[in-house]
């Protein structure tokens, strides 16, 4: 077998394998414009946010929904790893606004707390959801097109001290990492 049909070859099996788990290939470059269920991708997005947005297309589609029209997806992220007690989502629009939605996996419910807050600018403006949810927290925004931190965290109940959450993820936003 030819050198050229064995690339072949080997890269329709590489397809097929990833198919077969339920990961789409990511677009090649932002000029193919990729989407899954119809939100934009935003050409920085990283191939485990491409391949879990992949995973879960109604989830991305579910949550843009909430941030409104016009945002493209930067960032998901299972939490705290891959047993994915939540799914932290970030939007961005076209003037650098950003839009974050904490998904509950856990079909229970849970004490949420989901802040972003802007690192670029003195007064340090926050936009936070708290409280007990079922399914998600957020959204919440940031509309001020500075490079943000996002804190997501999850405890059995408010009182529990954030040394035992579940999920206590703070972390820069994209892409102001």
């Amino acid at each position: 077998m030819s050198s050229i049909r064995k690339t072949i070859t080997h890269a329709l099996v590489a397809t097929a394998t990833l198919a077969t788990l339920g990961i789409v290939v990511p677009q090649a470059s932002a000029a193919e414009n990729p989407s899954i269920a119809g939100v934009a991708i935003s050409p920085k997005a990283s191939a485990a946010t491409r391949a879990l947005a992949a995973m879960d297309p109604k989830a991305v589609q579910d949550t843009a929904s909430l941030c409104g029209a016009g945002y493209t997806l930067e960032l998901v992220e299972r939490l705290p790893d891959a047993r994915r007690f939540g799914t932290l989502f970030q939007y961005q629009n076209h003037a650098s606004n950003e839009c974050v939605l904490f998904d509950n996996n856990l079909a229970t419910s849970k004490y949420m707390r989901l802040s972003v807050c802007e690192t670029d600018d003195g007064h340090r403006a926050c936009s936070t959801d708290a409280g007990n949810f079922t399914q998600y927290a957020g959204p919440v925004r940031v509309t001020y097109g500075f490079c943000s931190r996002i804190t997501a965290i999850m405890k059995n109940s408010a009182g529990d001290s954030d040394s035992s959450a579940l999920i206590n993820r703070v972390a820069p936003a994209v892409p102001c990492d």
